[in-house]
C-alpha cells in the first residue's frame, strides 16, 4: 500500500513539521510503515544503504516511547542500524546527525496536546523539505508477515539499539562561539514545564556564566506553544519577575527547537522580533522568514536579502538555501513562532559557528542575551531600538481545516469583490493588497494587517494581526477572532 493510502486511511498526514496526528491513529504498523517509506525515499536519493546508521529521539510524550520503539523496528528491517539518541532537543539530534551525514528522526508533537504525537524527518544533512514527502508519498510498503497483531501493535521483541550522548556536542557549540564567560553577571530563570531540553538549556546557560534558576518543572505533558501563548504561561512569567529579580526568563517548546524568552518584566518576546535580533547580531546578509513574520525586518534594513516564504520550515529550508547556493552568507532563517536556522556558517570575533540548517531554539535566545550586553543586560532596552511594529497571534480550536478553507476562500471572493473587510476597514481603512503567499493575509491603509491561515500541524484557524502598538494589535486580534469565531458553527 502506497504511504499516501496509508496517510489517507489512519488520518496521520504530513503538515508544516512532519506527519501528526492522534496518538491513537499513530499506531506502531502506521508509525512503522512510514518510517519504511521515508528510508526507501532516501535510498531513493542514495542518502541511505543497508548498513547505514540512523539516529533517532524523542520528546517526553507518554506515547513517545513506544512509537520510537516502532521506528526502530522498521530502521532494522530495511537493514539499518537504529542509534538511540534518547530524549533530547530536535537541534541536538540533527547537530549530531547532519555532522554525521546520516538519516534522523524525531518522535515529537511539538506544542500540539499530549494526544497528539508526530515523526519528524531529516535528510542526512538537513530536514525534510515538500519535495521528499511528495516522494515518500508515493512509495508502497507492505508489513512483514507476524511482526503486528489485529490492532496494528508490534509484537516482536528486538535487541536494545545503541546508545549515544549527543549532548556534549550541542554544549560545546555555544560555549565555543559565545565564549564562557558571556553572560556573566546575568541572573536567568528557565522555565522548564515538560520541555525536553529543559535540563540542558539550564547546563549551556551556566556553561556561558549565567546564574540560573530552573521554574515550573512539569511530571505531565503541557503543550506550551511559542507562538500563540497560553494564559496561564503569561501569568507565570510575569510572577516569576515579580519576585525573582531575573534578567530574562527563558523556555522552549515540547522538543526545544522553538524558543520563547520573557524580559525582566516578565513580558514574552514574539518569535519574530526575536528572529531579527538573532539575525542583525549574527550579521546575516540574507534573512528568508514567513509571510506572517514582523516587517520591522525590512525597517532595519541590515539584510541585503530577504525572501518571504509560507509557514513552515521546509519552505524556509529552500529559501535560505537558495540564498546561501547564490553566494549569500551568512544565511539565515526564522520564524514567527522562533524557530531559528543557519543555512551556513557565522563568524564573531574569531569564533565560528557551524551551520544547522534546522530549527533551533537555543541560539535566538542566546543572541539576543549577549546583544542586550550593550545595554547593559535590558532586553527592554535593546528591543526598544528596533521599528515600532507589533504582531499578536491566536487561534481558533477545534476548526477542521476544511471549514477554514472554505470561509478564507468565501471571504477572498468577496474582497476581490467590493474591496472591503468589515469590520476592520472602518478601523483601519481601505485594504490596498492581499496576498495569497500562505491563507489570506490582508494588508491596509493605516499599515495594519490581518493573515487568517489554517494551521499545518491541527484542526485550528490561526489568526496572526500587525500594527504600530501593541494596544492596537491587541485590539485587531480581538475583532480577528470574533471575527473567525462563527466559523466553528
Amino acid at each position: 500500500m502506497l504511504i499516501a493510502d496509508w496517510m489517507t486511511r489512519s488520518g496521520v498526514a504530513f503538515g508544516t513539521s512532519g506527519a501528526r496526528g492522534l496518538v491513537t491513529a499513530m499506531t506502531d504498523a502506521v508509525c512503522f510503515a512510514y518510517t519504511l517509506g521515508y528510508l526507501k525515499h532516501l535510498s531513493d536519493l542514495g542518502a541511505y544503504h543497508p548498513g547505514d546508521d540512523v539516529a533517532l529521539a524523542g520528546d517526553l510524550r507518554p506515547s513517545t516511547p513506544r512509537i520510537l520503539r516502532a521506528c526502530a523496528a522498521a530502521v532494522r528491517y530495511a537493514g539499518g542500524i537504529p542509534l538511540s539518541c534518547g530524549t533530547v532537543p530536535t537541534p541536538a539530534l540533527c547537530n549530531y546527525a547532519y555532522a554525521r551525514g546520516i538519516p534522523s528522526l524525531m518522535v515529537t508533537g511539538s506544542h500540539i496536546p499530549a494526544d497528539r504525537n508526530g515523526i519528524k524527518f531529516n535528510r542526512p544533512r538537513g530536514e525534510f523539505l515538500k519535495e521528499d514527502e511528495a516522494g515518500m508519498r508515493q512509495h508502497s510498503v507492505i508489513l512483514p508477515e507476524g511482526w503486528f497483531n489485529a490492532e496494528g501493535a508490534l509484537i516482536r521483541d528486538f535487541p536494545q539499539a545503541e546508545t549515544v550522548d549527543v549532548l556534549p556536542d550541542y554544549i560545546a557549540r555555544y560555549r565555543n562561539f559565545f565564549g564562557a564567560t558571556a553572560l556573566n553577571g546575568m541572573s536567568l530563570g528557565v522555565y522548564q514545564h515538560s520541555a525536553v531540553g529543559r535540563d540542558i538549556l539550564v547546563t549551556i546557560l551556566e556553561a556561558l556564566g549565567a546564574q540560573v534558576t530552573a521554574l515550573g518543572r512539569s511530571d505531565v505533558f503541557m503543550p506550551v506553544d511559542t507562538e500563540a501563548v497560553r494564559e496561564e504561561d503569561i501569568a507565570l512569567a510575569r510572577d516569576w519577575a515579580a519576585t525573582g529579580g531575573f534578567d530574562a526568563i527563558l523556555t522552549t517548546d515540547g522538543d526545544s527547537d522553538r524558543p520563547l524568552l520573557a524580559d525582566k518584566r516578565g513580558q514574552w518576546l514574539r518569535g519574530d522580533v526575536l528572529g531579527i535580533v538573532a539575525a542583525r547580531f549574527l550579521r546575516a546578509q540574507a534573512v528568508t522568514t514567513p509571510i506572517n513574520s514582523n516587517t520591522a525586518l525590512e525597517k532595519t534594513a541590515f539584510a541585503s536579502v530577504i525572501r518571504r516564504t509560507r509557514i513552515g520550515s521546509p519552505f524556509v529550508v529552500a529559501g535560505m538555501t537558495e540564498a546561501a547556493n547564490a553566494g549569500h552568507s551568512p544565511s539565515v532563517g526564522y520564524e514567527a513562532n522562533g524557530g531559528f536556522l543557519l543555512a551556513t556558517s557565522a563568524e564573531r570575533e574569531g569564533h565560528v559557528l557551524d551551520a544547522l540548517p534546522t530549527r533551533d531554539a537555543v541560539l535566538p535566545m542566546l543572541c539576543a542575551l549577549v546583544a542586550s550586553q550593550d545595554y547593559s543586560g535590558d532586553l527592554i532596552a535593546l528591543l526598544d531600538a528596533l521599528p515600532a511594529r507589533f504582531t499578536l497571534s491566536d487561534r481558533l480550536a477545534p476548526l477542521p481545516t476544511t471549514r477554514s478553507t472554505e470561509n478564507i476562500a468565501i471571504l477572498k471572493e468577496d474582497l476581490s469583490r467590493r474591496g472591503v473587510f468589515e469590520p476592520f476597514t472602518a478601523l483601519c481603512g481601505p485594504v490596498t493588497r492581499y496576498d495569497e503567499t500562505d491563507g489570506l493575509r490582508v494588508v491596509f491603509e493605516r499599515g495594519d494587517i490581518v493573515h487568517l491561515r489554517p494551521s499545518g500541524n491541527a484542526p485550528e484557524l490561526r489568526v496572526y494581526v500587525e500594527a504600530e502598538t501593541p494596544e492596537r494589535a491587541a485590539q485587531l486580534l480581538t475583532i480577528g477572532v470574533e471575527y473567525v469565531r462563527p466559523w466553528q458553527g
